[in-house]
């Protein structure tokens, strides 16, 4: 007897359901998020059990890596693709459970991919520091935002972040805007701190590899850019074709269009948001020190707008860094921009 199990998992429990070939439910129930629980529950069938669907929600590493670990084959399912039975009129989490544990059973579940744990870690920590940067920025434009209110000049953002208190008395602030502004001057050094302490860590734990190598000779990534592109994609190897990469990094559009008509837009959000942060990030330092890059952005800016000029470069710095990953080549910006 051949067993298919699906687990509909939420915050503080999950929905076991098995079936047989036949689509009999055989075990069904719901747990508490504990390991040792589920894993209990489940020996009795354990010999029976071809394979567990699991949802892709944001806290599945314990129940993932657990049942791995414990001999089982997992299946990460992608819920943004996964299509319910339009005839049902009434679910539930059991009916959900059955369900993936259905197509489980028939072939055709839509499965995400199980990131190596070995490497979860830092790439988990590098997002840690995309979000210390967004907010190390946030305070920068509070400071610079402010201080133009209060003088009528602007500063740089290098200048902003070297500002002491001596040099908010030489402009002329005190009082309340004084405290304000040294407020957000603490924040901003600590925040400067912790982001060089993930930098320095990173660095420290990613090996160089022939593939990473080559990454960096894509134009406008730098280590720390190329680390988060090198860790987002993992294995090159499951995107069939560049295209394929390019939307996971949400560097393509999501409309339908027939006829040259909006018929609809898919979801915009599906893929990467770090990965398509990245090739964004990699696009503005791209054309500011490359002239390949920074024509083409003028090109498209001259028909479009700033944002979807941006975003046309990371979406061919996206396809690059496909082939650069996928064949070990180096960056060849002529051909990359050459249209």
């Amino acid at each position: 007897m051949k067993l298919y199990g699906g687990i509909d998992l939420h915050s503080n429990n999950s929905v076991l359901v098995l079936i047989d070939e036949q689509d009999k439910v055989v075990y069904e129930k719901r747990l508490d998020n504990k390991l040792e629980r589920i894993l209990n529950e489940l020996k009795t069938y354990r010999k029976h059990v071809v394979g567990l669907a699991v949802e892709s929600t944001y806290n599945w590493y314990w129940l993932v890596d657990g049942l791995m670990e414990a001999g089982y084959s997992l299946h990460l399912v992608n819920t943004a693709a996964v299509k319910q039975y339009d005839g049902l009129k009434y679910t539930d989490d059991r009916h959900d459970a059955k369900h993936l544990a259905h197509l489980l059973r028939l072939g055709i579940l839509p499965q995400g991919y199980i990131y190596p744990k070995a490497q979860r870690a830092v790439r988990d920590l590098l997002r840690k520091r995309m979000q210390l940067v967004q907010q190390q920025t946030a305070n920068v434009l509070s400071i610079g935002s402010l201080i133009t209110r209060l003088t009528g000049h602007g500063l740089t953002c290098n200048h902003i972040k070297r500002m002491t208190d001596e040099g908010l008395s030489r402009m002329g602030i005190e009082g309340e805007w004084k405290l304000a502004l040294n407020a957000n001057l603490s924040v901003l050094q600590c925040l400067s701190d912790q982001i060089d302490t993930v930098e320095k860590v990173v660095l420290a734990r990613v090996k160089p590899e022939p593939g990473f190598t080559s990454l960096l000779s894509v134009a406008g990534v730098g280590k720390i850019l190329g680390m988060t592109i090198w860790l987002e994609t993992g294995y090159i190897g499951r995107f069939k074709q560049v295209g394929n990469y390019a939307s996971y990094c949400r560097c393509v559009g999501s409309q339908r269009l027939s006829n040259g008509k909006k018929k609809g837009q898919g979801n915009h959000k599906n893929g990467n948001k770090y990965l398509g942060w990245a090739y964004v990030e990699a696009a503005n330092f791209g054309r500011r020190y490359y002239a390949p890059i920074d024509r083409f952005y003028q090109r498209k800016r001259a028909r479009t707008n700033a944002i979807v000029a941006t975003k046309a470069c990371a979406h061919k710095l996206a396809r690059a860094s496909y082939y650069v990953l996928r064949d070990q080549v180096p960056f060849d910006i002529e051909r990359a921009f050459s249209t």
